[in-house]
């Protein structure tokens, strides 16, 4: 009997299970943004574009930017934060701080994204974009 009891718990539990994992797998779409905010790609290629014509190693940096980013706990932006009085940033932390550079191109990329798009792409979004753009950029 307890066996029976026993087996008919696990599969119920195995039942809900699948149903979750069904449920919970998400997948990445290139066209995201499309509706939200059309134009953030030709934003983003644009500034990088500028950055990499004045100074054309940018475009190596904001590729380091973007693997310091996503080493650790994946890409989340969080290398992008700034110091506060009660939070030291990933920016200035030991391993980054006069490490990595381009946090101004990201920042200027940012800031022209939300003059069209104010709270709709992540930083995250916008180093990933422009480490993409800056690979193509320099390699051509």
């Amino acid at each position: 009997m307890a066996l029976s009891s026993f087996s008919s718990s696990a599969i119920l539990a195995l039942a809900v299970l699948l149903l979750l994992a069904g449920t919970s797998s998400a997948h990445l779409s290139q066209n995201f943004y499309s509706n939200k905010c059309p134009n953030v790609f030709k934003t983003v290629k644009s500034v990088v574009k500028s950055a990499v014509a004045k100074e054309p190693r940018i475009g190596a940096s904001i590729l380091r930017l973007f693997f310091h980013d996503c080493f650790v706990d994946g890409c989340d932006g969080s290398l992008l934060l700034d110091d506060s009085p009660s939070f030291q940033g990933e920016k200035t932390a030991a391993a980054n701080n006069n490490s990595v550079r381009g946090f101004e191109v990201i920042d200027a990329i940012k800031s022209e994204v939300e003059k069209t798009c104010p709270g709709v792409v992540s930083c995250a979004d916008i180093l990933a974009i422009a480490s993409r753009d800056s690979v193509v950029l320099v390699s051509s």
